[in-house]
């Protein structure tokens, strides 16, 4: 999970996205990290509809679905605990090091 983000934020960085401020593009590395996480819960939340989907509409409601939905959406739950986390750190730790300046 975090190696994705990881992964993802190192490559926006190192492909020189720095100041492309488009839509898709982040322009710095807080914000490639912001992005990566993004695209990770995305990732996730498609994961969880399908699921969702196949117990909704397909009915199939049978205890290995059910099972799987709840731990995919667990796992959303601590990511996204993990996302507001990581990116509050580093916004607090950019603020204390814009202050020093």
């Amino acid at each position: 999970m975090t190696d994705s983000v990881s992964n993802y934020a190192t490559m926006s960085v190192a492909s020189g996205l720095q100041g492309s401020n488009t839509k898709n593009r982040p322009g710095s590395w807080f914000e490639a990290m912001a992005h990566a996480w993004g695209q990770v819960l995305d990732s996730q939340a498609v994961r969880i509809t399908e699921l969702s989907d196949q117990v909704g509409t397909g009915g199939d409601d049978k205890p290995s679905v059910m099972a799987m939905l709840t731990a995919e959406s667990l796992r959303m739950n601590f990511m996204a605990n993990s996302e507001s986390t990581s990116v509050d750190s580093v916004g607090r730790a950019l603020e204390t090091m814009a202050r020093k300046n």
